[in-house]
């Protein structure tokens, strides 16, 4: 079904041969396949068109069937689909390369200028806390006291009231 050079591109995207090819190869062949799809393509949707009498046909004879064709195309889908994953497979072998070359320098660089902190030694370190008297005095009234104020409030709110 396909021509000696088409055969010869399509057979590099197989399984041993395509693990050996570059990425600068990889990429050509890439533009090779998607121009051999498209022409297919085109080539089958063309055909498709005289078989049912919508277009003139393009040779002396009208196509019968352009099974082949659309055969043909698939083909070059499939190989493209295999070149696509190894091109996205060396792509993310590439990053796993940088990712793990940034994160050893990051750890590098932590470690190199890692800080230990060491707590100061203050009263408290070594020893019991020392006991330190709040200036300021927490009740202002006398405890024994503040029953007897609210019972005066208590008194004066009942005089209020009753004027």
């Amino acid at each position: 079904m396909l021509t000696a050079t088409e055969f010869e591109v399509v057979e590099q995207t197989h399984y041993p041969a395509i693990m050996a090819l570059p990425k600068e190869d990889l990429s050509n062949i890439l533009k090779l396949l998607r121009d051999y799809r498209n022409k297919a393509r085109d080539r089958s949707r063309q055909q498709r068109r005289e078989m049912r009498g919508k277009s003139p046909p393009r040779a002396a004879v009208a196509v019968g069937d352009n099974s082949g064709t659309e055969r043909k195309g698939e083909i070059f889908a499939s190989a493209l689909k295999r070149v696509n994953r190894e091109l996205s497979r060396i792509k993310k072998q590439e990053s796993q390369k940088i990712q793990g070359a940034h994160a050893r320098r990051a750890l590098e660089l932590k470690r190199r200028y890692r800080v230990r902190h060491h707590p100061s030694t203050t009263r408290n370190a070594n020893g019991p806390m020392t006991v330190i008297e709040n200036p300021n005095a927490t009740v202002t009234v006398d405890p024994r006291e503040i029953g007897r104020m609210s019972q005066f409030i208590k008194v004066a709110q009942a005089r209020r009231d009753s004027r």
